[in-house]
């Protein structure tokens, strides 16, 4: 069994596909939409300095990012156990060499990367604009207009993800997130 199948089946074991799915959904969400509210409160606020808004968004990035692995980490560790060990009394046996407990130990790892991955990348993904302006490279938008384009695509997507996942119209469900964003950057522009 290679790599991937061995996770996958550890990961059907220990239950972790829907939750993994969801984590990457939240935090993704989370982290599309706090570049969103930085990049639209310095295009809102005439913010012009480039390197204040990278340093602010990196800053940012790097904070969702290991905010999402510790705390999944942490909380799906927890969880793993629990479930281990309930299934331990259930069966009234030490379950310690089991497939159940490899995949106590390496689920909440897998869950953890992708809760922390997923807004990392989109962030990302957000600023990019940013660091091409700051690198010198010629855009065909202003940065923070590219990037404020990039992060409603992003929420779009994830809307179009979720519809996709529930069964119902991915262009319902895409615009109901975009419309979350766009309302976000209303309540920051009247602030």
């Amino acid at each position: 069994m290679g790599i991937f199948e061995r996770l996958r089946y550890l990961s059907h074991l220990g239950g972790s596909d829907d939750i993994a799915r969801r984590y990457f959904v939240v935090n993704g969400f989370d982290g599309a939409l706090t570049m969103l509210g930085l990049i639209a409160g310095f295009q809102f606020s005439g913010t012009g300095d480039l390197k204040l808004m990278i340093s602010g968004c990196t800053g940012a990035a790097i904070a969702l990012g290991i905010s999402g692995v510790t705390s999944a980490y942490l909380s799906e560790s927890a969880e793993q156990r629990r479930s281990l060990s309930e299934l331990e009394e259930a069966m009234i046996s030490d379950l310690s060499n089991s497939e159940h407990a490899s995949a106590a130990k390496i689920l909440p790892v897998m869950v953890a990367m992708t809760n922390g991955l997923s807004p990392l990348l989109l962030s990302i993904i957000i600023i990019s604009p940013l660091w091409l302006a700051h690198a010198g490279v010629a855009l065909p938008l202003a940065p923070l207009t590219l990037a404020i384009i990039l992060a409603l695509t992003c929420i779009f997507l994830l809307g179009v993800f979720l519809g996709n996942i529930g069964g119902t119209s991915w262009l319902v469900s895409g615009v109901k997130t975009l419309l979350i964003a766009v309302v976000t950057m209303i309540i920051i522009m009247l602030l």
